[in-house]
């Protein structure tokens, strides 16, 4: 609505008709004739204004010919509108359309131009006041030869693309060049255009400028807070670009301004008071960015206010009574504000909203004030902490279009009542307690429903009663985990799905056939995943969804080949299967795919070379637990965006390719339990963001150390190279530049893991939007699983291998240890003591070496030691005794011989060894949780504490389950279900 009133000007035609030049209209005609002209096309205000030209008959002068206007005195031609004129086709640049030199208006929006380029002969058309290519198809490179158009007023080339993919890029040149000509802009456009850039300073210059829209362009850097100050802007738009800064300013706002957009970006800082001046502001969106502080009173003084979107978890708690000022609201959107149920008094006020958003508020009573709102069109109330049954007035509120109360505690039972709802198009009850048995037949009677999800549930789904019936096209179904048995049969009628969930259901067998022809030109989001699957029904090298973007089958007992969706497939996952087989090299074909998740089946051959460069959007590349040998691809490219590369637990030989280097960007590398035969690859050090390094259980060899290379590793904080032959000493040096090894939590318990791009744009259902790095540690044959890996988490194991030396004094630089294991090698010498200083030490195992010596009493200090042996040494003297070191087993210290006391049998001559009794309290962790439940002695710690935890209270489950991510994978699910707007 906004948009088109600020992009969109109106055409004025003459009454009187000058005539056509012949030239001109034999461009028009040829022009005509490159396209394909659907006359049943698009939607009501679409019709092929081209079929009126042609050259007998009163209207043959082109200047009586729809969508041409001519130039009252010269009869040249000087506007061309072909907007929504059904034109499917490509244009080059030797198009006819470029010999209308006198154009001065150009409109060929909503069209289909097969994703053809935008030519750059488009820079002959010098006279250009208006270009508008919106919503018509283009891709790749907007050419440098728009900047040329100087005559510019108007430049539209947003959303060209339904998806993210084969979008219009602005690279080369980039946004600063395109604009440096255009001094007369008035309206820029390009929404959804691939800018990857900063906003130029230029655009702060053109005094001119009264819109300007570039949301979801993948901005970076600030933003020039000036271009807030032009005195004719009344349209800014700079949403879903999550890496752009920038922050409001306190003074001298564009006083005209009545649009406002920057939700989902990096904006941040307090919301001025001055915010409140805009008196002309009609749309103020400030959603899921990092302000902080309250929100100003003043935004009680805009009056004209139709449209408030504020969201945020920075904002204090308060009682927002100001906004009842608002009185021409028509949608307000509050959540994470910290507001309580009391606080919604004000609400009652405003009589004229229907579209009302309260989500993540943590509000635990559904205010019944709201009730009253039987205007509403639209009521979010998710993710809250409702816990009550849906209240019955809700089905009073019968001109509801949109209802959700997803993430919820709702209980009870899906009431008959629900049906009252006639006008409902959108039904989310996502995730809450809901119980009993549903009769799907019952959700039918809603005849304009097509959104629907009861996902995640304790529902049992009974489905149409009548497979025969007529039933509405549904365009989003999430029946996940709503114990259904098999395929519900009234799928085979659905042809405009495009969000379909069926996951964590008992649906056993093969997938039907039918269902391969299953809304194969619409489904864009399929989840089949943790069922009982066993295969496709029919040979299948490539799926059949066209347009699919996520797919997942994992966790079911697929058996045969590798399926091989199509472009532009973004999330493909289809791990812990039975699949067999080779890994197709039709995988490659998937340049859009970010992740490719393949783990933990039979597949064997060798991993195809293509895999190191096919795409430059690869983030995650999981092989784990499969049968493949040969080598690891050489081929990785410079500029990849790889954050994970696993191919671990496999049959690989070889040495580790050197070109991994060119991942600048990568996390996580796990190379562990293969047949690997190479010197320690010391250049991985180079590697600027790794976090996660495992070689566990290869044949790496030689020292770990070389002259010319240092081992920065400024962000590592897991390295595991154990069961390896590797020699040598340890350098005293060799951990000071280990950075992140030292830094100790700060509060905030959060994962590694790794946000997508496809993922943050959202989606139309409850799909993850983030992927969690998981791996596999092995200690005393024990092998635990991460299936997530908290962040705090620092962990070195250098066990299995033929280290000499003294163990370096510098470890003790390392604060945030957490395990340390330094067994099964051949160190001499003493524990440094210093080693009580890594206070949030929980694992320390230093057995089977050659150390001497007595045990550091300043050990005692570690409260937060679970798991300690130094069994299979030369030590002695007395055991130190207090804290942690009372609950060790006698195992912890056998074939020691010249150890003595508590646990071991042999008691001490002389005087009894020191107790250690000091101040724990600086050594507890900032993490706030109540320990009562995982201490044992007087401390323990997240790895070995939270098993012996677990066994004294039950209750704690979900804490531990938290802490470590042993949790099954439907709960990691989070809400990205797009709306409509």
């Amino acid at each position: 609505m906004f948009l088109s009133s600020f992009f969109h000007p109106a055409y004025y035609s003459s009454s009187i008709r000058p005539l056509c030049r012949i030239d001109e209209s034999s461009a028009l005609l040829q022009f005509k004739e490159n396209f394909i002209v659907n006359s049943t096309c698009g939607g009501p205000d679409d019709y092929p204004k081209v079929a009126s030209w042609m050259l007998e008959g009163e209207n043959s002068s082109c200047c009586f010919w729809d969508g041409v206007d001519c130039d009252d005195d010269t009869g040249h031609v000087i506007g061309l509108n072909l907007s929504s004129s059904c034109l499917y086709g490509s244009i080059n640049s030797s198009s006819s359309l470029f010999r209308l030199m006198h154009l001065r208006q150009l409109d060929l929006s909503h069209n289909f131009f097969n994703y053809s380029r935008i030519p750059s002969t488009i820079g002959n058309l010098s006279m250009l006041t208006y270009l508008n290519l919106s919503y018509s198809f283009f891709q790749g490179q907007i050419p440098s030869e728009i900047s040329l158009l100087y005559k510019l007023s108007i430049l539209d080339l947003s959303y060209n693309s339904r998806s993210i993919v084969q979008r219009l890029e602005l690279k080369r040149p980039i946004l600063e060049s395109l604009v440096q000509n255009l001094t007369n802009l008035e309206k820029l456009d390009l929404s959804m255009v691939d800018i990857s850039s900063p906003v130029p300073n230029q655009l702060a210059n053109i005094s001119s400028l009264t819109a300007l829209a570039l949301p979801t362009c993948r901005l970076v850097g600030q933003f020039p807070i000036r271009i807030l100050q032009l005195p004719n802007l009344q349209f800014l738009s700079l949403g879903n670009n999550f890496d752009l800064k920038g922050y409001l300013p306190h003074l001298h706002w564009s006083s005209r301004l009545k649009f406002l957009s920057v939700g989902r970006t990096g904006f941040s800082g307090e919301i001025p008071a001055s915010i409140g001046n805009l008196d002309s502001l009609e749309l103020l969106n400030l959603e899921d960015c990092k302000f902080s502080g309250l929100i100003p009173p003043s935004l009680g003084n805009l009056s004209k206010l139709t449209h408030l979107v504020l969201s945020g978890d920075h904002f204090r708690e308060q009682t927002p009574s100001f906004f009842s000022n608002l009185s021409q609201l028509i949608l307000l959107s509050i959540s994470s504000c910290n507001m309580s149920s009391g606080s919604l008094s004000w609400l009652n006020q405003l009589n004229k909203i229907n579209h009302l958003r309260l989500s993540k508020n943590n509000l635990r009573e559904i205010p019944p004030s709201l009730a009253n709102f039987t205007q509403l069109t639209e009521l979010d109330l998710s993710s809250n902490d409702f816990t009550s049954r849906i209240p019955f007035w809700v089905f009073n509120l019968t001109k509801l279009v949109y209802l959700d109360f997803s993430l919820n505690k709702l209980s009870g039972a899906i009431s008959s009542s629900i049906s009252q709802l006639e006008n409902l198009e959108y039904l989310d009850l996502f995730s809450n307690n809901l119980s009993g048995t549903v009769e799907l037949d019952m959700l039918l009677r809603l005849k304009n429903l097509t959104a629907l999800c009861v996902s995640l549930n304790k529902l049992s789904l009974l489905p149409p009663k009548n497979s025969n019936a007529t039933l509405q096209k549904f365009m989003i179904l999430g029946l996940a985990s709503c114990n259904l048995s098999e395929f519900p049969n009234f799928l085979q009628n659905q042809d405009r799905l495009r969000s379909l969930d069926l996951a964590f259901n008992n649906i056993g067998g093969q997938i039907p056939q039918w269902f391969w022809k299953t809304s194969t030109q619409n489904l864009i989001f399929l989840d089949l995943s943790h069922n009982f699957l066993t295969g496709f029904s029919q040979t299948l090298v490539v799926l059949p969804w066209s347009r699919l973007f996520f797919l997942d089958i994992s966790s079911n007992k697929l058996q045969g080949s590798l399926p091989v969706p199509q472009s532009p497939i973004f999330f493909y996952s289809i791990s812990k299967n039975e699949l067999t087989g080779e890994i197709s090299t039709l995988i490659c074909n998937l340049i859009f795919l970010e992740v490719l998740d393949l783990s933990e089946n039979n597949l064997s051959g060798k991993i195809p070379k293509c895999l190191g460069n096919f795409s430059n959007s690869l983030t995650i590349l999981n092989l784990r637990g499969n049968n493949l040998h040969g080598t690891i691809p050489h081929t990785w490219t410079s500029g990849n965006k790889l954050r994970m590369i696993d191919v671990g637990d496999n049959k690989l030989r070889g040495q580790v390719p050197k070109s991994i280097v060119n991942c600048m960007l990568l996390e996580n590398l796990d190379l562990g339990n293969n047949q690997i035969n190479d010197s320690f690859p010391f250049w991985l050090a180079t590697l600027p963001e790794l976090k996660i390094l495992i070689l566990r259980s290869n044949y790496f060899h030689g020292p770990i150390a070389a002259p010319e290379f240092s081992l920065v590793f400024p962000k590592l904080r897991i390295f595991d190279i154990s069961c390896n032959g590797i020699t040598g000493s340890l350098p005293s040096k060799f951990f000071q530049s280990w950075h992140a090894m030292k830094m100790v939590e700060d509060g905030q318990l959060s994962y590694m893991q790794v946000k997508t791009f496809v993922f943050q744009m959202g989606s139309l259902g409850h799909f993850s939007d983030h992927y969690d790095y998981s791996m596999i540690m092995t200690n005393k044959h024990l092998t635990t699983e991460y299936y997530k890996i908290i962040e705090v988490l620092a962990i070195i194991d250098f066990s299995h291998n033929r280290f000499e030396g003294l163990i370096p004094e510098s470890i003790e630089t390392l604060k945030g240890l957490r395990a340390l294991n330094l067994s099964n090698n051949i160190f001499t010498g003493h524990i440094p003591s210093s080693l009580g200083h890594l206070t949030f030490l929980e694992s320390l195992d230093l057995s089977h070496n050659k150390l001497s010596g007595e045990i550091p009493q300043q050990l005692v200090l570690l409260t937060f030691l679970a798991s300690f042996d130094i069994s299979y040494n030369n030590f002695t003297g007395s055991i130190p005794r207090g804290y942690q070191f009372d609950t060790f087993l006698n195992s912890s210290f056998e074939e020691n011989l010249g150890l003595c006391g508590n646990p071991l049998s042999r008691k001490c001559e002389g005087s009894p060894p020191l107790i250690f009794k000091e101040n724990l309290e600086y050594s507890r962790s900032s993490i706030e949780i109540d320990w009562t439940f995982v201490v044992i002695g007087y401390g323990s710690g997240f790895i070995i504490g939270l098993v012996i935890g677990h066994k004294m209270s039950t209750r704690k489950l979900d804490w531990l389950v938290n802490l470590f991510g042993i949790r099954k994978q439907k709960w990691q699910r989070q809400k990205i279900w797009g709306r409509w707007k």
